[in-house]
């Protein structure tokens, strides 16, 4: 259970402001609703509170977790998915979908090491550009740190 005023990180979106829970009538049943504010771009969505586990609202990740999304990030030996580029865009997508951070690091480290042996389409690009933000926003708050400082602690680890 969230609290007004908590944040938490809602799938393909990133992190949201629980701003209110609100009572709705809905099929003549009263239900409770998460309103979330997300912070990137201020959009508004209510999430039912017995859903949300469902539909991947999660609470921001420990200093642990940081660690251990650096540590995917420096993974080097991994197998790059050599299929079609909507093929793997394709894949990409479910991962960020998922919501963990540890699947949208994989997609990161991935299109950044794709990016050394081939150019990557305009969605890839996007795709690269939108794991990032949602890792440097989340570890940012994790961290309590500014997101520049973030943001060079993920350059340094991909240009080793």
């Amino acid at each position: 259970m969230f609290k007004v005023g908590e944040s938490a990180v809602y799938p393909a979106h990133g992190i949201a402001v629980i701003k209110r829970i609100d009572e709705r009538d809905v099929g003549g049943k009263k239900k409770s609703f998460y309103v979330l504010q997300v912070l990137e771009n201020q959009m508004t969505i209510m999430v039912p509170t017995d859903n949300a586990a469902a539909v991947g609202l999660r609470s921001i990740i420990s200093d642990k977790d940081v660690s251990q999304v650096y540590s995917i990030l420096k993974m080097r030996d991994v197998k790059i998915d050599q299929t079609t580029w909507n093929r793997r865009y394709r894949d990409y997508m479910e991962k960020i979908k998922t919501g963990s951070i540890y699947e949208i690091s994989e997609v990161l480290r991935d299109l950044f090491l794709l990016r050394h042996s081939k150019d990557l389409s305009f969605g890839e690009r996007k795709m690269l550009d939108q794991a990032k933000a949602l890792i440097v926003k989340e570890i940012s708050i994790a961290k309590r740190t500014q997101e520049s400082v973030v943001e060079q602690e993920i350059q340094q680890i991909f240009a080793s």
